[in-house]
This record gives C-alpha cells, structure tokens and sequence, in this order.
C-alpha cells in the first residue's frame, strides 16, 4: 500500500500524476471464506478493517450489491457528534467520536474530520430544560457539552436571527463535534482493510442465504456460493431483507430521510448547527456548500429521491434563523433509507441464525457511529461474543423490555 505523504506526492507530481496505484483491488470472490461481511458501507468496510488490524482475522470478504459507499455511506450529511441521552447511546457515541478523531492518521488517509463543535439550540422552555436534562446525562458520560446563552449563540453564530418566528433561547454546545467527509471514510476504511489483505467484491449481490440446523454455512451471491461459518449483515435499510433470507424478522422500518445541498458560498457558518423544534441541521462543507438535513418521510419506501414538500417545510423556517439562505440556489436534493427501531436505538447482535450477526437498526445516527460500530461489531464477530458497549443493542431487548428509548435524542435527525 503506498503510504501518502508530502514526498509521495512531490515524487508523483514530477509524473503528472499517473502513475498512482489503485487504492484497492478488485479481487475474484473466493469460494470459502472465514468471515464475510455484506454491506460495503462505512459500517461494514470498518468492520472489515478492524477484524483485520485489530482482531487478526484472516479470510475476510466484504460482499456490495453496488459501490463502496454508494448507500447511506454517501448519502448523509456527515456529522459527528455523542450528545445522546442514554448511557448504552452515549459509550457508544463517544467510543465513535474518539476513533474519529485520531482515524486519518490511523488510515494514513485525510477523513477532513473538522472538530469545529455543534449547537443544538431550544426554542422554548421545553426544549432548554430537555437539553439541559441531556447535558447533565453527558457530563456523567464524560462527554464535552454545555449550556450557553443566547448572546453567545449570537457571537458564534453572527448571522442568526434570535427573535424570529423561531426565538433562540439557547443552545447546548459540543465542544468536539463536527464533521467528516463520509466518501473519505468510506475510502480509508476500504484502502485499510485491503492492505491487510480483505478481498472487497462490488457488485456482488446476496441472492439467499444456506442455513442448516439453524447455522449459517453459505451464502448465494450474483457471484456464486460462497461457503462460509459467519457473517456480519451492516446493510442499514435493506437489513430486513437480509433477515427474511435467514428465516427471521427484524423490528425495523425503513423510511427515506431528506437532505439537500445550497450552491456554494464563501465561509460563512463555522459551527454545526441543529434545531429540534425546526427539525433542521446545517453545516457548511470544505467547498462552501450549505449541507441542510432534513426529516424523514412519513412512508415506508426505498426510493432514494429528494421530497418537494419535505424541502418546503424545512426551508420556510431555515430562512426565518438564517435570512442570507433566501437568496440561495438549492443546487440537490435527496434522499437515504434509514431503517428504524422501535426504540430509535441500532441492533447490534447475535441472530436466532447461529453464526449471523447483524448491525443494523441506525436510523438517523448511522455516519457518525461509523467508526464505534465497526470497531465493537468487528470484536463480537471475532470472539463470537458482543462487545461490552454493543451488548445493550442485543434483539432480545425487545423481548425483555430492556429498550434503549432514544426517541428524545434521535427523533431528529442527526
């Protein structure tokens, strides 16, 4: 794997900058493997990665119906933050956010993860006394959050308009959140685990799943069989799909949730920015872009296009916080499939298929565990027992009743 540097790139430049390897291969897909991962998102590409660099895994393939990162992994609005209200949700939130911030020197590739922290604000009495509920339940989390005011919203954020149909009150603040470019994710991981010998095969489809005696033993793919002893499912909305070719049910429902994107502009917003009460997010990309998130469909679908009247209703009150957006071009729109619990937390767990596990259930909050997700799920597929912070997302929860009810904290998007 070539190693990028100052003096690759100098030595590469004296070539016109032809003569790069190939970030990863296109391997043939074996006929038996020891651990195959579906999905070649940001979720299965880091499983795949750290199964190999951390757990010593050998025989490793990652199966994608289409290209790396060309589901979820490339259709969010890259955020990064672990202000969530439940303990289970904040470890791991937070275990995520730490391997951001060390991840480009780890991959030896820029994921332009920007620290630049995000401001939730409230809108009401309610919304200051449920973001304070939640900043106390961080702090005992050791997450970096405060409350501020609504003059030091206003000194962060120059541009907002305080006392509009929307009055800001305030706002809790993450210090360490932030952004990070989720195709750059997607690549370092994919550049990673094919370094440590991961045969990553695209267009390879699972068409059905051999299951003996209640144990995973192969998979069907477009490619052909593929024996194999275990599998790790990370394919968010289409999880359910998956589960019905093992023979069981997953408590999901995957609905499409709106994003789109303004014509770019000089530096304008320094921080992210959320709104419960609006059900809006706003960042501002490296390329000056104003990446706006928006809610979610009230329909279960998989189509992956934008929502006119998702689009209206977001940018009525966008305009009203922030009245520069009205002179705008809105240049995209779209849409990605996020799968939704019941109890607005993921499943990361064992299967009643012995051998199958499964990483799913993310909703809203997918990207930014990207990191913390592939790490736990890669060490309970190797020691074929949950990692201590996936444990509490087991299935069985909701037939226990032990729910994670996040719906407070990830009722909104990002």
């Amino acid at each position: 794997m070539t190693r990028y540097s100052l003096w690759s790139l100098l030595r590469h430049a004296r070539k016109g900058h032809e003569h790069w390897p190939r970030a990863w291969r296109s391997p043939v897909l074996r006929s038996a493997y020891d651990i195959v991962i579906v999905g070649g998102g940001g979720h299965g590409l880091a499983t795949a990665y750290y199964l190999a660099q951390e757990f010593g895994a050998k025989k490793i393939a990652v199966l994608e119906k289409g290209w790396l990162g060309g589901g979820n992994t490339g259709r969010n609005t890259t955020i990064v933050r672990s202000g969530y209200l439940q303990d289970e949700s904040a470890k791991i939130y937070q275990h995520g956010l730490e391997l951001f911030e060390t991840l480009s020197r780890k991959l030896n590739f820029n994921v332009m993860f920007s620290a630049r922290g995000l401001l939730q604000l409230a809108h009401s009495v309610h919304d200051l006394q449920e973001q304070a509920r939640r900043e106390q339940a961080c702090r005992l989390n050791g997450i970096d959050i405060e409350m501020i005011s609504p003059e030091r919203v206003q000194h962060m954020l120059p541009e907002i308009n305080l006392d509009g149909r929307f009055p800001v009150m305030g706002a809790a603040y993450q210090h360490n959140a932030g952004n990070a470019r989720h195709d750059a994710v997607a690549w370092g991981y994919a550049r990673g685990a094919d370094a440590l010998g991961v045969d990553i095969v695209q267009n390879c489809e699972v068409k059905s799943m051999v299951v003996k005696k209640g144990r995973i033993e192969a998979l069907e793919t477009s490619h052909g069989t593929v024996k194999t002893g275990r599998v790790g499912v990370a394919v968010a909305g289409h999880s359910s799909v998956l589960a019905a070719m093992a023979g069981f049910r997953l408590p999901l429902a995957s609905v499409p949730l709106q994003a789109l994107v303004s014509e770019p502009i000089k530096p304008v917003l320094n921080h992210v920015v959320m709104s419960n009460g609006v059900h809006v997010y706003l960042s501002q990309s490296d390329k000056g872009e104003l990446v706006v998130g928006a809610g979610a469909d009230q329909y279960t679908s998989y189509a992956q296009r934008g929502s006119f009247a998702t689009m209206d209703q977001i940018l009525a009150p966008l305009v009203e916080l922030f009245p520069y957006i009205a002179r705008l071009r809105m240049l995209r729109q779209w849409a990605g499939i996020v799968d939704i619990t019941p109890d607005r937390s993921p499943i990361i767990s064992k299967t009643p298929v012995e051998g199958l596990f499964v990483n799913a259930g993310w909703g809203t909050g997918g990207f930014k565990a990207t990191a913390g997700s592939g790490h736990v799920f890669a060490s309970s597929l190797a020691n074929n027992r949950m990692h201590p912070i996936a444990a509490p997302f087991s299935i069985d929860r909701f037939y226990s009743g032990a729910v994670i009810d996040e719906g407070s904290a990830a009722g909104v998007a990002h």
